[in-house]
This record gives structure tokens, C-alpha cells and sequence, in this order.
């Protein structure tokens, strides 16, 4: 206990929104220091050695760029943890960033994760971050970091219902009392909505696109409902019968066509949480509505569209992109009173 103190004296407690997308690291009394996408690159080297030569945002700059021997690569998918040695060194990459390799004093770390993670991928997570230099690790699933982060009163005897739409998943939740009574967390979110805008543009326009390229037309023209001006990007890519480089003009209705399954499958989960709920949970949802985070809850009009479908009031959280790294962080300061969403 003694040695646990002193430790605590001269590390920084951490917490790390671990996203499929992007990673944001947060500091204890300090807010949120790094956000960066959860991206490694590696240079193959003689006899299969692997050498790490960028992280975050640097090494994304690389996707689609790298030369035979480099690799750029995403150890994150759908949530989970893909490649667990490469997550284990973008981990250790972000502590040492952090701490900036001075005087460092391994930190304990609340990470969030997807609901309904199995034992063997939460021992996976812990095990990355405690092999990257966690002194102690502790898991929040996301559902509850969300709305710890988006502010709604999670210990009191109320319903309340957050949609977070990251990367890889959407996780939906209703927490009441300091704990989840209701959740579903689907692999339908940003990067599975940017994979239908490339097949779209492939089998519409015969036009070869990135998937950074969709994720960009989602951000600059992207839409879930009718608005009241059609917004128009150019995109670039490679024409598929003549193999020639070419162009396209996009349009708004060409989005929401490209993601409507998408969103409906993320509208059929709310649905479902909605359907499985308590009479009385449901009354105080009626009354409070529903809270969007994550960057799925900037596509344009997606609240009008939720709230069309389940017949309810729907609204955008301050800072959705932060919700959940910033729920880790309150989770820190009240870590004693929070045991049911962080799972030791």
C-alpha cells in the first residue's frame, strides 16, 4: 500500500479511449492531451523483425503510400484488438508520449471498450496495456464512458440512453444507478458507413476511391436525412475500365444512398435496446431523450433521422468526438464509486 502511494505520487493517471478510428489519451487533472489515429507503421526487416517508424498521425499519412517494405497498419478492427503486439507498442508509443519519457513511473489506466466484450478480448486489452507499462488497468465500457462523458446522471435513479457511433462499432446503453440495465453494441459505424460510400462509387461511377477519400466525402457532404441544399464534393480516383485517373462530382442524395442500410442497422439496434427496457426506464427516456456521441453523431440530420424513426427526442452531446475519452477521465477522479463500470 505504502509503495502504491508513492508510485501514485509520481505517475500520471491515465485514461485511453482505445478506438478503432482514433485513440485519445487523457490525463488526470489534465484533459485530453493526445488525439490520434490508432494507426502503426512498421518496416519489415531481415529474418521477419518488425521496426516501428510512425505512430498515430503520422504513420495514417502513410496508408496507401508505403513503399514493399513498409506496412502501415490499423491493430484495432471493429473494436477489438486485431494485432495484439502492435497495439501493445501504440499503447506503450502513447504512455511514453504522455510521460514524454521523463522520470517515468508506470501510470494506472482506465481504457474504454465495447460492450459485451468477451473475456478473452478484455484479458487481451489488459494484458496489451499492462505489457506497454500500466501499473494498474482498469475497463469502462463504452456505453457508460459516453455518457459519463456527456454529461447525463448516471448514478441516479433515472434512465438515461447514449448512442455512441465510433469507428469501428456503435454501442448503445441505458444506464441508470451507476450501471447498465440495457445495451447492444453493433460493428455498423464509421468505418463500415466510409466501406458503402467506396462500393457505391465503384459500382455507380466505376471510380476506384480510398477509404480516407469516403471518409472525407462523409465529413464534407455527408447526409442521413433531406436537406435543404444538395452539397457537392469532387472526388479523385481511378476509373475502373480504362485504368486511368479521373474524377467525380458527388452529390448529398449520392451519400445518403451510399449509407441508408448503414444507418438503418444502427436505427434497427436503438429499436431493439428501446424494446427491451422497463416501463418505468421508458417513461424517463420518453421525458429525456436520446444522446448521440461519437463521430457517427456529426453526419448531417442523423438525429432527425433517429428521432423520425423511434418516435423520440434526439440530440447531438457537446463535443461527441470527446465523450468518451472524457468519461474515462471522470471515471479516474471517482474511480471508488464507479466500480460497476470499471471492471477490475
Amino acid at each position: 500500500m505504502l509503495l502504491d502511494s508513492i508510485l501514485g505520487l509520481f505517475s500520471r493517471d491515465m485514461g485511453i479511449d482505445l478506438g478503432t478510428a482514433n485513440t485519445l489519451v487523457l490525463l488526470k487533472d489534465k484533459g485530453i492531451i493526445i488525439n490520434e489515429p490508432s494507426v502503426v507503421a512498421v518496416q519489415n526487416e531481415r529474418y521477419g523483425k518488425q521496426r516501428i517508424i510512425a505512430v498515430g498521425a503520422e504513420a495514417k499519412e502513410m496508408l496507401g503510400r508505403t513503399p514493399g517494405d513498409i506496412e502501415a497498419v490499423r491493430p484495432m478492427k471493429d473494436g477489438v484488438i486485431a494485432d495484439f503486439d502492435m497495439t501493445e507498442k501504440m499503447i506503450r508509443y502513447f504512455i511514453e508520449k504522455t510521460h514524454k519519457r521523463r522520470f517515468f513511473v508506470s501510470p494506472r489506466i482506465i481504457i474504454s471498450v465495447p460492450y459485451g466484450l468477451t473475456q478473452v478480448e478484455r484479458k487481451a486489452v489488459r494484458e496489451s496495456a499492462m505489457i506497454a507499462g500500466a501499473r494498474e488497468v482498469y475497463l469502462i465500457e463504452e456505453p457508460m464512458a459516453a455518457a459519463i462523458g456527456a454529461g447525463l446522471p448516471v448514478n441516479e435513479a433515472r434512465g438515461s440512453l447514449v448512442v455512441d457511433i465510433g469507428g469501428g462499432t456503435t454501442e448503445i446503453g441505458v444506464i441508470s444507478l451507476g450501471g447498465i440495465i440495457s445495451a447492444k453494441s453493433v460493428r455498423v459505424a464509421g468505418d463500415k458507413i466510409d466501406a458503402s460510400i467506396v462500393n457505391y462509387v465503384k459500382e455507380k461511377y466505376s471510380l476506384l476511391i480510398s477509404e480516407r477519400a469516403a471518409e472525407e466525402i462523409k465529413i464534407k457532404i455527408g447526409t442521413a436525412v433531406q436537406q435543404q441544399k444538395d452539397l457537392t464534393y469532387t472526388v479523385k480516383g481511378k476509373d475502373q475500365i480504362s485504368g486511368l485517373l479521373s474524377s467525380v462530382d458527388l452529390t448529398s442524395e449520392d451519400v445518403r444512398e451510399a449509407i441508408k442500410d448503414s444507418i438503418r442497422e444502427i436505427a434497427d439496434a436503438l429499436k431493439f435496446v428501446l424494446e427491451s427496457i422497463q416501463p418505468e426506464v421508458a417513461a424517463d427516456i420518453v421525458e429525456n431523450g436520446v444522446v448521440l456521441t461519437g463521430g457517427g453523431a456529426l453526419i448531417r440530420g442523423l438525429d432527425k433521422y433517429l428521432s423520425d424513426t423511434v418516435k423520440l427526442p434526439v440530440f447531438v452531446a457537446d463535443e461527441p468526438l470527446l465523450c468518451v475519452a472524457n468519461g474515462t477521465g471522470k471515471a479516474l477522479e471517482e474511480i471508488k464509486s464507479l466500480k460497476q463500470a470499471a471492471n477490475d
